[in-house]
C-alpha cells in the first residue's frame, strides 16, 4: 500500500511516537485517510512549511488563451506593470513608450 521514493502522489511527514522518528511517505489521498484511520494512536502527521519557488523558468510557455486574458487586462490597464509585459502595442505605442521612458529616466538623473 504505501511508496517511498519519487512520485507525482503527495508526500506526508510523520512522527512515530513508539521510536520516536520522522518518516516520510509517499501516497493517494485515499490512502492517506486509510492510513491515518489505522495508524491513530501511533502516528502524528507533521505538518510542514509549504516549499517556496524562487525565480521562475525562462522557457515557461504562456498558453495562447491565457495571453489572451492577459492582455485583455492590459488594455483595460494600461500603465500597468502587466500591460508594459503583455498588451499588444503598435509599433507607434512601442516607441512613444520608448520616448518616454528615456525622458523620464533622462529628468530622474538630474534631481
Amino acid at each position: 500500500m504505501l511508496h517511498h521514493g519519487g512520485s507525482e502522489m503527495p508526500s506526508y511527514l510523520f512522527y512515530d511516537k513508539e521510536t520516536n522518528e520522522y518518516f516520510e511517505v509517499v501516497m493517494k489521498i485515499s490512502e492517506y485517510t486509510q492510513f491515518k484511520e489505522e495508524n491513530i494512536d501511533r502516528y502524528e502527521r507533521v505538518i510542514e512549511a509549504p516549499s517556496l519557488v524562487s525565480g521562475t523558468a525562462s522557457n515557461t510557455k504562456v498558453p495562447d488563451g491565457f495571453k489572451e486574458v492577459l492582455s485583455k487586462i492590459s488594455e483595460a490597464h494600461p500603465s500597468s506593470e502587466l500591460a508594459s509585459r503583455h498588451r499588444r502595442r503598435s509599433i507607434k505605442e512601442a516607441k512613444t513608450d520608448d520616448i518616454v521612458k528615456r525622458h523620464v529616466k533622462r529628468v530622474t538623473e538630474r534631481l
